[in-house]
């Protein structure tokens, strides 16, 4: 007696026959390195320094990478209210992107970056670093902040990290100048 399999029998056994392979070269294109340890999704961080509550950061997309030199990755935007002793919003920002160097208390924001102060003046960037440990921020960059009465351009910026002392390195522009 002759036994023909059928052809669903053929197909199954050669769907186990068939052995899962990984090019080696693809395999080593992985990153693992820089795989995040958590990822998270909207995201609401609460700062506080000496029981104040120093800002607030939201995030859509959070990832945190751990190691010798530990990062936090915002790879959809941040946006961050700073607040004052009386829980009052002073600064607002807002980016596309933002990284923030844990060891080195530093967080850069890159991509349509905005700050407002609590004056309503607006800085608009493309990157922007936020020193924590100095409490200013720096822009090598075109920045330009939009005030009341004028529009005040250059390339990079020194500012106190709530925005209401500022300096631009390399102004340009016309720039009135009142009498006093």
């Amino acid at each position: 007696m002759y036994y023909r399999p059928s052809r669903a029998y053929i197909f199954l056994l050669s769907l186990f026959l068939i052995a899962c392979e990984n090019d080696i070269e693809e395999v080593s294109k992985l990153d693992f390195e820089h795989t995040p340890d958590q990822t998270a999704w909207d995201v609401e961080v609460l700062y506080s320094t000496k029981a104040n509550v120093a800002f607030q950061l939201n995030a859509p997309l959070f990832k945190q990478f751990g190691g010798e030199e530990p990062y936090n990755e915002m790879p959809e935007g941040v946006h961050v209210q700073f607040f004052d002793s009386l829980l009052q919003v002073t600064t607002e920002l807002t980016s596309n992107y933002a990284i923030h160097i844990e060891k080195e208390g530093r967080m850069e924001a890159k991509e349509d970056v905005v700050v407002t102060n609590i004056k309503g003046e607006k800085l608009n960037t493309e990157q922007l670093v936020w020193d924590q440990k100095s409490g200013k921020i720096t822009s090598d960059v075109f920045v330009k902040i939009t005030t009341e009465d004028q529009v005040l351009m250059g390339e990079g910026l020194i500012a106190n990290e709530d925005f209401t002392n500022y300096r631009i390195l390399k102004p340009r522009g016309t720039i009135s100048i009142a009498d006093d």
